[in-house]
């Protein structure tokens, strides 16, 4: 009895107290539950990233063992006129599409932000592009650009307009990818949008009204403010998603034509598994990432100057 007593009063018998408290209990049938995401994000996330830094100071080609360089790659990387190219082509895409998607989701959002007859399909309709893959999109839009059978050309034409190359031309290449991306992402940003304005409530906008406010001046200094939180995360998320974008210049144009629509993605995509320079890949990759991250920052900061929370 005496010894039990001894052992209650040490820090063994506190901390033996503490595992069996209900809080305890809980936090640790918690853990119990979150282990196999943890483990999924330290063997599929963390690891990767890690072993992925380390390749980046190597020459590897898969085929034989690493060869440890150190900071070569990213040497070779200043001096390589390719990767300035796919830096500027990838911010070129970002500056022409982050406006366009978030102006076109916005007033989408706006317009079926309404109870009318069937507006629920209207909502589908517009969001539709979005669950689509984007090979399928890819190959469909490369079909409209088509010089020789494609629909846009072809009203071009109904129209009197001149005709173009557009996956073949240097200037309209770009462009022509970006048009695609927004006619895709539009819907999913709408959505967003759509949220954003059902959570404005009705009394500031019946304010607005008594004070004699038309609906631009309610647009103005209601609804554009109060959405600001909104466009915010909408901005950020876009612009990741920019740096990101591979796919359909992949599946459209390969890069070309004369290099106008290679992007930093692509430049790891084919420095890794064209050309077997993993290093050379792995480097471009926390190139990115490291220009990513920069201007999310940036976006951050200065988000406290334009973004209105409640």
């Amino acid at each position: 009895m005496e010894r039990t007593v001894e052992i209650s009063e040490s820090w063994l018998g506190r901390a033996l107290k503490a595992i069996r408290s209900p809080k305890m209990a809980n936090a640790g049938w918690t853990l119990f539950f979150l282990l196999p995401y943890l483990i999924g994000l330290v063997v599929f996330v963390a690891g990767p990233i890690i072993a992925a830094f380390a390749i980046s100071f190597t020459r590897w080609d898969i085929l034989t063992a690493p060869i440890f360089i150190g900071l070569k790659n990213y040497q070779n990387l200043i001096q390589d006129e390719l990767f300035w190219q796919s830096l500027y082509n990838t911010l070129y895409y970002i500056v022409l599409i982050v406006p366009a998607e978030i102006l076109l989701a916005f007033f989408l959002a706006l317009a079926i932000n309404r109870s009318l007859g069937g507006i629920t399909v209207y909502r589908a309709v517009l969001f539709m592009p979005f669950v689509l893959s984007l090979a399928s999109i890819g190959l469909l839009w490369a079909w409209l650009y088509s010089p020789d059978f494609g629909l846009i050309n072809y009203a071009l034409k109904s129209l009197h307009l001149p005709t173009l190359t557009w996956l073949a031309n240097t200037t309209w290449a770009m462009p022509a990818i970006v048009l695609t991306s927004v006619w895709r992402n539009a819907g999913y940003y709408m959505v967003i949008f759509l949220a954003g304005l059902q959570g404005i409530p009705g009394e500031l906008y019946e304010a607005a009204n008594l004070d004699g406010a038309g609906p631009l001046k309610r647009l103005w200094h209601v609804t554009i403010p109060l959405l600001s939180p909104t466009t915010f995360f909408i901005l950020v998320i876009a612009v990741i998603w920019a740096f990101h974008v591979f796919d359909l210049t992949y599946i459209m144009t390969r890069g070309g034509p004369s290099n106008a629509t290679y992007t930093m993605v692509y430049f790891i995509y084919e420095s890794g598994f064209r050309w077997y320079k993993m290093g050379y890949a792995s480097a471009l990759a926390f190139i990115l990432f490291a220009v990513t991250m920069v201007i999310t920052i940036v976006q951050f900061v200065v988000q406290r100057r334009w973004v209105y929370y409640q």
